[in-house]
């Protein structure tokens, strides 16, 4: 019988697959690509980035949970996955029973952008706009059962205003709509748009979370613009198949730690609009916990299921 430890000197022992949910373009292609290419360096193997996206992140999540158990697979997830828990009635896999959790890599802050053909340049204006045309503006999202997706539904209750969500396979997909006017707004997360914003391209209206993002220190919360208590943003990061070796995964946990919390990479995450977190396997665990029981209310207030 070979021992954890051995396991863990031994492996990696071929390349490494980081399986993004995704279409390419988004956060999590960005963060997976970023991250990989340090990991590659520290374990002295190749990490390929495999992008399977589709059913609101579900699809890659089912590839992993399903894969050897070897430390050869990785999932990058995202908090998307703790509310597919409660969207889905039939998954093909159990959120917090089949993978064992590595680290978070970043929370980036989500942003209420809009395209260039709508006319709203406060959320006031956005308000009032959709309360006059109720299911007229569309807002599109990374897809159904999504954080984007849910986040929608919500100002939708909070607004008390009816949209027509649009969902997609991904960011990249979602941004090139956003920017074409083939919708109307996104509550993406602020990487894939902000080199639009800054372009002038795509206009914000507020960003999602408690307190104003370093990326967009003039764009107000939506706590600000009215929405009192409104506070969601977006977690990634990395996981393995539950039945892993545990040394494997303590490793795992250990170099990509050590590579989220250096210098370079903290200015790589910043330049991005995210903020580096590096937790320990635990705290992931419970924030999983966390987040899984906290959208369970919110998916049963919008009423979002999928069978």
């Amino acid at each position: 019988m070979i021992s954890g430890a051995a396991f863990a000197q031994s492996w990696p022992t071929k390349p490494v697959t980081l399986v993004v949910p995704f279409a390419t373009g988004g956060t999590t292609d960005a963060l997976a690509r970023a991250v990989g290419q340090e990991l590659s360096k520290s374990l002295g193997q190749s990490v390929i980035v495999e992008n399977k996206g589709g059913a609101g992140a579900t699809l890659g999540a089912d590839q992993v949970a399903k894969a050897k158990p070897d430390g050869h697979t990785l999932l990058v997830g995202a908090v998307h996955h703790t509310i597919a828990s409660s969207v889905y009635k039939k998954l093909g896999y159990d959120f917090q029973k089949d993978f064992a959790p590595v680290t978070t890599l970043a929370l980036v802050p989500n942003v209420l952008v809009v395209g260039p053909g709508m006319p709203a340049k406060t959320v006031a204006e956005l308000v009032a706009l959709a309360k006059a045309s109720p299911g007229k503006y569309t807002y599109g999202s990374n897809g159904t059962g999504t954080g984007q997706h849910l986040i929608g539904a919500q100002f939708e209750g909070m607004a008390g205003v009816q949209l027509l969500h649009v969902p997609y396979k991904g960011s990249g997909p979602l941004t090139i709509d956003l920017l074409g006017g083939q919708v109307d707004m996104s509550f993406d997360t602020i990487t894939p748009v902000l080199s639009h914003i800054k372009a002038g391209k795509l206009r914000p209206l507020a960003v999602t979370t408690a307190k104003r993002s370093p990326s967009l220190p003039d764009v107000p919360t939506l706590n600000e613009a009215g929405l009192k208590g409104f506070d969601q943003g977006t977690w990634f990061g990395i996981l393995a198949p539950a039945a892993t070796p545990k040394d494997i995964v303590a490793r795992l946990n250990t170099e990509i730690v050590k590579i989220v919390k250096s210098p370079d990479f903290r200015k790589k995450m910043e330049d991005m609009g995210a903020e580096p977190i590096g937790n320990t396997q635990a705290e992931m665990a419970a924030q999983i916990k966390n987040d899984t029981e906290r959208f369970a209310k919110l998916v049963k207030e919008a009423n979002v299921t999928i069978d």
